[in-house]
């Protein structure tokens, strides 16, 4: 939570005036504790997860022979019962998975020094910052992705995210729930070596969404 509740105390604090973001952050998270902000990963995951495919999924369901001249596998068409499965499936691992460990990893996060408070990052302190989770997040789970492809991994874990050969929006996040943890380690490795603004946290997990699950499936 913030520790003043008015534009006049933060400028005081900061020995300027507010920027327009910062006056909107302030006027949205004054009154809110840190753990709720926080918790605002959970809802905007979900959506995520939920939205961002949609479109692809109704035009492959609307007008397929317009999206097979793009896709790798063009006479491959998945019925509207296979898109809810799976959306439902990955519904689930957010709930039982996802969301508890968010609930339980904020601990950690206040942990590592990311911060609430004003002032808020400047872009380039941002665009730095994302570099980095960026790069740590990727390298990390190439890694981990070349072990779920050995023989004891893929058996175990990493053929549930195989199960939909043929590419599909909401496959992205298809995972078994240990792979769905093990893949979110490298995300988390970034930001706990280069501690930033919660707002910077947050867009690093919207880009990263499906613990790292983003590499497309091919028979």
């Amino acid at each position: 939570m913030l520790p003043y509740s008015t534009v006049g105390e933060a400028e005081a604090a900061l020995g300027r005036g507010l920027t327009g973001a910062e006056l909107v952050w302030l006027r949205y998270s004054a009154g809110i504790p840190d753990y709720l902000l926080f918790c605002h990963n959970i809802l905007f995951l979900f959506v995520i997860f939920t939205l961002v495919p949609l479109p692809l999924v109704l035009a492959e369901l609307r007008w397929p022979s317009l999206v097979a001249r793009y896709k790798i596998q063009p006479k491959v068409r998945h019925p509207p019962a296979s898109f809810l499965r799976c959306y439902v499936d990955v519904v689930k691992i957010f709930f039982f998975v996802v969301g508890p460990l968010q609930l339980v990893s904020y601990p950690s996060v206040k942990l590592v020094g990311i911060r609430t408070g004003l002032p808020l990052p400047s872009l380039w302190e941002m665009v730095a910052q994302l570099a980095v989770y960026f790069l740590i997040e990727d390298y990390g789970n190439y890694w981990i992705h070349r072990w779920l492809h050995g023989k004891w991994g893929y058996e175990k874990i990493h053929k549930i995210h195989h199960e939909y050969t043929a590419p599909i929006g909401f496959a992205a996040p298809y995972a078994h729930w240990a792979e769905v943890l093990i893949l979110g380690i490298p995300s988390f490795v970034g930001p706990a070596l280069v501690p930033g603004h919660m707002i910077t946290f947050l867009v690093m997990d919207r880009s990263s969404t499906g613990g790292g699950n983003r590499h497309s499936q091919r028979v």
